[in-house]
């Protein structure tokens, strides 16, 4: 792996929900999104045109295989991707399921908050999250 001194997601991460030699997928700890992930490239690789193309069709099939996972365990409204690396100019796609009665909805979860969420609806949500690592493990294995 090539690594960029002071890079944060050249850093070990949160465990990953499941890795291999090429990236890995994490859950996002954010208490109003339950089920929000990121895939990261391992390499320090700042645009997906740094990637070959066997190397960029296996992490948009593991972005695909993540939003699947989302669906079929959280059944959002929406699912948002974004690969923005604004901040950090390392190779990484966030994989958010949206709900009609989450924080932000319908805008970006970077926006400004529009409502809370029932804290019950929250729970509900992190009470599926092992659901979630297992389908996202089965279909990336």
């Amino acid at each position: 792996m090539t690594a960029q001194q002071g890079c944060e997601l050249c850093l070990p991460q949160a465990a990953p929900v499941w890795t291999n030699g090429q990236f890995s997928v994490i859950l996002v700890d954010d208490a109003n999104y339950p089920g929000f992930c990121r895939v990261i490239w391992h390499d320090h690789i700042k645009e997906m045109s740094g990637l070959r193309g066997a190397e960029r069709a296996a992490l948009m099939d593991a972005v695909n295989q993540v939003e699947l996972a989302q669906i079929e365990v959280l059944h959002p409204e929406k699912i948002n991707l974004a690969s923005l690396g604004n901040v950090v100019p390392h190779l990484h796609w966030h994989v958010i399921p949206r709900f009609l009665d989450d924080a932000h909805f319908p805008s970006p979860v970077w926006a400004g908050a529009v409502r809370a969420t029932d804290p019950a609806i929250l729970a509900a949500r992190r009470a599926l999250l092992p659901q979630l690592i297992a389908a996202i493990v089965r279909r990336l294995t």
